[in-house]
């Protein structure tokens, strides 16, 4: 995958940036709980008596995000995902895994955790940054694809 810098717009991932911190700091602010994903959708995994509707319309409403988008804001974008089915569904039992392990993810530590100053919430994000910077330097240099 290659960024093409002619067509770089970082207008939309400012604007996106911008609307997660102020979504993740209403949701502090009115509920008192930490917009994190893997603990909202482990939460439906594991119910608790009335506690699932509004995490069932915040998974649907990120998961129909891309639709809303194409139809309100005519955005149409092609997603190729160049993996098969086993690898895709290893690679989300991994990152569930890792989220469950490391008492969050990335939206978890890395957003609210971040702007909360929780030193575990620091330690967690340069894990996972320096991870994936790990991943992307071998996968390029050393394995040269």
């Amino acid at each position: 995958m290659q960024i093409d810098w002619l067509a770089f717009t970082p207008g939309p991932a400012l604007l996106g940036g911008m609307i997660l911190g102020i979504a993740a700091a209403l949701y502090v602010l009115l509920h008192g709980r930490i917009l994190g994903i893997s603990g909202i959708v482990s939460g439906l995994i594991s119910p608790i008596a009335g506690d699932t509707n509004w995490r069932l319309i915040l998974v649907l409403g990120i998961l129909s995000a891309p639709f809303w988008a194409s139809l309100l804001f005519g955005i149409h974008t092609a997603v190729v995902i160049d993996a098969d089915w086993f690898a895709i569904i290893i690679a989300g039992l991994l990152v569930g895994f890792g989220a469950n392990y490391g008492s969050g993810c990335t939206s978890g530590h890395g957003i609210c955790g971040l702007s909360r100053l929780s030193p575990r919430s620091l330690v967690a994000t340069l894990t996972f940054m320096g991870a994936g910077f790990l991943m992307v330097f071998v996968i390029r240099h050393v394995l040269g694809l």
